[in-house]
Formats: C-alpha cells, structure tokens, sequence
C-alpha cells in the first residue's frame, strides 16, 4: 500500500473536503482518503497495482479541483490574486449599493448599475456558478450553491423589472455586496494558510548549509546533505550541528532547547550523542556521522510538524453542514410556489414574483455573516489585548477545550535560572562566585553576576581562570584560589563537602541547581539556582481549574524538578522527561477524551503545538512555535491564556446566537413568501434586517468584561 500527498487548489468549504474525500473512496484500490481544508492536502492510501497515481489526480480534477505541484504552487500569489479581485470589486459595489438605496434612479444611473452588477455578477463571481456546477453534478450543494442561487435570484429579477419598466427598487446591490463579502472573507482565510508551510521553512534554516568534515584525511567543506554515515564532522564554538552523531574527540557544552526546550546547556564528552540543530556553545570537538538526511533528529520534527498539522481535522462549518440540506429545499420550495401560484391563478408575474420572494428572502447573506461576523469582532478584541488568533477554528473552540496543557521551561517558568539561594558569608561567596563567572559563558553565570549586580557588588575579573567542562571553573580572585563547580569537581578536588550534603540534597529536590564554591580545599558556601515560576502562573491556572479544565505540565525536564515546578504553580498532574516525540503521543492520547489544548514557547514544543486542537504559543518564544501556533500571546504574560478562553467561550456564544437569527428569518420569512405576504423588496428587506441583527448583535461581543 501506497501513501500520496496531493496538493490540491479550489477546496473553499466541508462540502468541498467531503466530495474528494468520497469520490477518491470509490476508486478501485483506494484504502483510504483524507482531505485536509487548512493545508490543502489530499492523502491517499492506494494500491499501485490497482489504481494509477494519474488516475487519482484526474478524478479529483473532475470535480473542478486542481492537483498542482507544491513546488509550483504559491500561496503568496493566492492571497495576491484574491486581494485584487476584493479591490475591483470596491470601486463597482459602491455606486451598486448607493443605487440601491434609491427609489426609481434615472434610467441612465440604472444602466450604469447594471453594467457593474453584471461584471461583479459573471466576472468576478464566476467560481460561484463553476462550483455550483460541480457540486449539482454530484448532487452536492455548499456554501456556493447557495451564493449563486440568491444572487442570481436578485440580479435576474432586478434585470426583470428594468426592463419590464417596472424598476422602482433594484436588487442588484444584494448580489454584488455578498459576492464582495465573501472574496473578501476567502482572502483573509487564504492569508491565514500561509502561515503553515512558514514554521517547517525556519526549521529547515535551523541546519547549517555547509559542514566541515574529515575525508581521505583532510579537511574539506562541502553541502550538509552530502555528509555520509561515518564522515568525522569538525565542529568550532558557535557552530550549528548539521548531522546525528557521537562524539569522537574533545568536549563541550551544547545548547539543547530546541530538542528539551531546557535553557541551560548540556556538558558532552567522548562518547555522547549530539543531535542536528543543536548549537555548540564554548569547546571545538569531533564527531562520526551516524544519521543524516531525513533520518536526523531536526529531519524528524519537520516530519512530525508536518504530520500533526496534516492530520488535523478540517474546521466544520455548521453553515456549510445545514447547506447540504437547505439549498434543495430552498430551491424546491421556490419551483412549488411558482407551480402552485401558476395554476391557482394563471398569473406567470405573480408566480414569478412568490418564486423569487422565497429565493430573495433564502439568500444567505446572514448565514454567510453568522460565524465571520462574531470571529471578526472577537479576533479584533483579542488583538487589542494581545492576543493573536490566527484562525476561525481556534476562537470557536478554545472555549469548549477540556484539557490545558502547558510546556514547562519559558511557558510556566521564566525560561532562565535565578540564584535563589547562597549559603555561607553571602557577599564573599555571592563576590567571589560572580568574579569567576565572569570570564564565563554559561548561562548560570549570568544568573550570578546579575544576582551580584543586584546586591551592589561590582566582581572583578578572575585570574588564571580555566573552565572545566561538566565540573565547573577555577581561578584566582584576590589573590586567592577558588573552585567553583558541582559536588563531582569537590570530591575530585579533595574538597570536604559532607556537612553540606544534607543541605544541598533538600535543594536539589526542590529542582534546584546546587554549585559548591571553596576556598584552596576549603568549602566556603554554596549557590543555587533555578528557573522560577513566572509571577501569575499559579492565579491563571486556579482561575482555569475553577473553569472546570483540567490542567497538566509536560517537560522535557526530569521529573524531580517538574513535579517541584509544578507544586509552586499548583498543577497536580505532571509528564516529565518527554521529547518532541514524547510530547506528541501524550497530547494524541489526551485528545480521545476532549478537546485539548497545548501552550509552548520552544521549538521541542511546536509538533505538540500543532497536533492539538488549539496551539497556543508565547511570543517570547521561538518563530517556529509561533507559526505552528493557533494562537499567539504578543505579551509575556500568561494571564492572556486565560482572558483568550473566556473570549472564545463569549465568540462561540455570539456564533450560536447569530445562526439562530439567520435561521429564524428564513424559518420565518420563507413560508410567508411563499404564501404571497412578502413581495421581494420586502423579503429583501427582511433579508438585510437579518444580516443588520446578525453584526448588530457580534458588536455587543465588545461590551463582554474579561
């Protein structure tokens, strides 16, 4: 069995995913089909002996899709093309609309009118009819069937009474505002697509292009994608690490976040393994090549991104669902009044005039605002007090998620160690520590030295100072020795630490990093440093407790000091030493019980972030989490997790609220048409009312207090 991606262009609706998605399965040795709406893929389980991959591309193209090359497709020139069809359609809709305020215009204004109307019309709603088209030869119907179908009612019958003489209100403005509407509501969606392929793009830039590499023993440089299993790579300090591998010669401190999301750098020696997109931090060291190409670990996130956001169910659109069934009944309900007024009274107008009433009043311009109105208030809301949504779907169902998940290090915590504790005579510990530091690069010692710097102290640079990796440093500071490192370079060093023991253990297990400092061979005081907790992080997860979500933190992180982290914030549920894989598993799992949401800031967080149901990622985090993200905080502040929740759960309120509006007209409106009690300027006045109350009532969305 075979698995094919196909790109697939045209896709606008569920009506749209579910035609694919049926028409593939009907072909002989099609397994299985899956459609996704956000990212345009089409992914088919099929056995080549049976079916041809030509075969399933001319099937989808039967149905008036396109199957294009991503290599060729852009979606840049989409959201382009659809922008400048939104901009001609401006200068035309404006004297459209101004005209249909009037009663009886000059006829000259009339046929100025419907020159405009005609081109908004058949021009630029020409893939309305298309769809439409496609959809009835299925004996499908969507959201376009249902556009063609109201706006071909209002401009046919305006053309009628132009030229029947009896133009005393046109309707032409119905058709052309809608028409505009909608394109404009696709460009906006179109420009919210972008976004997914832009995460795996900066992943990509996370390996170096070029690597330095041992072959037939000299040194050459050539293009990463040509290292080969067993090549010795050479890597220098500040280098990006191109391929998997195990160190052969030196040592040094890796920068590791974008695998654990952990701030401080891993010590690695001889024998330990380094992974690609990791960057060396301070030591030059060599390595053996062991996974390259799409077998490395940066290789394997794209592919675990790419999967998450390939399989995520695409956004239902309740309007879309309902159409399925509406457009038929509209349409049969129209032919019945035309039939029933035709023989009860002979009158072809009056027929004609109940017929249209009932398709006028059917138009779904307020089943077409229900969902785009609300989300347009509440997106606006939420960018104001920053909070970026950057789809529909998110805002619709953050409110209705079950489960909280938030990532650890930067999420949670600060995301950098802060000196806690210094036991001992603090200044000489805290002075003499900060003036060893500062030779260093490691991310502790800024911890110190700006601990030192708060406490007034001004620490002088040490002399003779070496770094010793996975031990710590020495120097001299005032002329005198000093060792300052962990408890290995102690005992290492003849250093008696066992009073200290005792202290430093209660330390380390409340996920504290413990750093002994002495004097020659004598312990003069110990430093510790941790990630602390951000300043709300405990008021907003009490507050979505009391919401009745359930709340959990996942790290990469060893469970000690997740279990401590997560005590002071007061989350009772902890996963604790998962990689970006790990992560993943953990949120598919949590997602057959409920919707789920993940919050993350790192790169190790972006494949959980876009499986979720809703990603929300910090913006002080990495550009890759952002853009896998539905959600994004432009402020470092967590209590936004929490007002976002409350916006989604009063925007999914208004969505509810606005579809029972634009129901209740048509389940109202549309037996009084037919009946011959609405003529269609009043049923296309009762229409505007409908699309009035349904933005009427998304504006007061701005009145909600979060």
């Amino acid at each position: 069995m075979l698995k094919k991606n196909f790109k697939v262009q045209g896709m606008h609706c569920e009506s749209c995913v579910l035609l694919i998605e049926r028409t593939l399965k009907k072909q002989k040795g099609v397994a299985d089909a899956v459609v996704n709406l956000t990212t345009e893929f089409a992914s088919v389980s099929y056995n080549p002996a049976l079916v041809e991959e030509k075969i399933l591309v001319k099937v989808i193209e039967s149905k008036g899709y396109k199957v294009v090359q991503e290599k060729e497709y852009s979606r840049e020139r989409d959201v382009f093309n659809l922008g400048v069809k939104v901009l001609m359609c401006l200068p035309l809709v404006v004297p459209i609309f101004i005209g249909g305020m009037l009663v009886d215009p000059e006829p000259l204004y009339q046929y100025m009118i419907l020159v405009f109307a005609t081109i908004i019309q058949f021009v630029f709603g020409w893939e309305f009819y298309r769809n439409t088209f496609v959809s009835l030869k299925s004996l499908d119907a969507g959201m376009d069937t249902l556009v063609a179908l109201g706006t071909s009612a209002a401009y046919f019958y305006s053309v009628y009474l132009m030229f029947s003489g009896h133009g005393h209100h046109l309707y032409f403005e119905t058709a052309a505002v809608l028409i505009t509407v909608i394109l404009f509501g696709r460009w906006l969606e179109a420009k919210t697509k972008m976004s997914a392929s832009d995460a795996i793009k900066k992943l990509i830039d996370l390996s170096p292009k070029k690597a330095l590499i041992i072959r037939n023993g000299a040194e050459i440089e050539i293009i990463t994608n040509e290292i080969e299993k067993g090549d010795i790579v050479i890597i220098k300090p500040g280098d990006k690490i191109p391929v998997d591998g195990a160190i052969t010669e030196g040592n040094s401190s890796i920068d590791e976040s974008m695998i654990t999301g952990e701030p401080v750098p891993v010590e690695k020696k001889a024998g330990d393994f380094v992974r690609s997109g990791t960057v060396n931090k301070t030591g030059a060291f060599r390595f053996r090549a062991e996974k390259v190409g799409d077998e490395t670990t940066l290789a394997a996130i794209i592919r675990l991104i790419q999967d998450a956001q390939g399989s995520k169910a695409p956004v239902q659109r309740l309007a879309d669902k309902i159409a399925a069934v509406f457009v038929p009944s509209v349409f049969a309900i129209a032919a019945v009044t035309f039939a029933a007024w035709f023989f009860s009274t002979g009158d072809v107008s009056k027929a004609l005039l109940g017929a249209v009433a009932v398709l006028v009043i059917a138009c779904p311009c307020a089943l077409g605002l229900a969902t785009p109105a609300a989300v347009l208030v509440g997106s606006g809301m939420g960018s104001g007090m920053g909070v970026l949504i950057k789809n529909a779907g998110a805002l619709e169902n953050l409110g209705k998620a079950k489960y909280f998940v938030f990532d650890k290090t930067g999420t949670i915590t600060k995301g950098k160690p802060e000196v806690t504790d210094i036991i001992g005579p603090e200044e000489i510990v805290l002075y003499s520590a900060a003036s060893l530091e500062k030779s260093s690069e490691h991310p502790l010692a800024e911890a110190i030295i700006r601990k030192a710097k708060e406490s007034n102290l001004e620490p002088a640079a040490a002399s003779d100072f070496e770094a010793l990796p996975g031990l710590g440093i020495k120097g001299r500071v005032s002329g005198k020795s000093f060792l300052f490192g962990n408890k290995h370079m102690m005992t290492d060093s003849g250093v008696d630490i066992e009073a200290a023991e005792a202290q430093a253990g209660e330390l380390e297990r409340q996920g504290k990093t413990v750093m002994f400092l002495a004097e020659g061979k004598i312990l003069s005081g110990m430093i510790a440093a941790a990630d602390t907790i951000k300043e709300n992080a405990a008021e907003v997860i009490g507050k979505l407790r009391q919401a009745g979500k359930e709340v959990i933190m996942i790290t990469g992180d060893n469970e000690q000091t997740a279990k401590a982290i997560a005590a002071q914030a007061g989350i009772g549920s902890v996963i604790a030493g998962v990689l970006p894989e790990g992560k993943l598993a953990e949120i598919e799992k949590l997602q057959k019980n409920g919707l789920t949401v993940m919050i993350g800031d790192g790169i190790n967080d972006a494949p959980a972030l876009a499986k979720a149901d809703i990603g929300i990622a910090l913006s002080s985090g990495t550009d890759i989490a952002m853009e896998a993200g539905d959600v994004v905080l432009m402020k470092n502040d967590l209590m936004l997790v929490y007002r976002a929740y409350l916006l989604s759960r009063n925007t999914l309120n208004k969505i509810k609220q606005n579809l029972f509006w634009a129901f209740i007209y048509n389940i109202v409106g549309i037996p009084l048409a037919a009946l011959g009690f609405l003529n269609p300027m009043i049923a296309g006045t009762a229409m505007a009312l409908s699309s009035v109350s349904v933005v009427t009532n998304s504006l007061l969305l701005r009145n909600k207090k979060l």
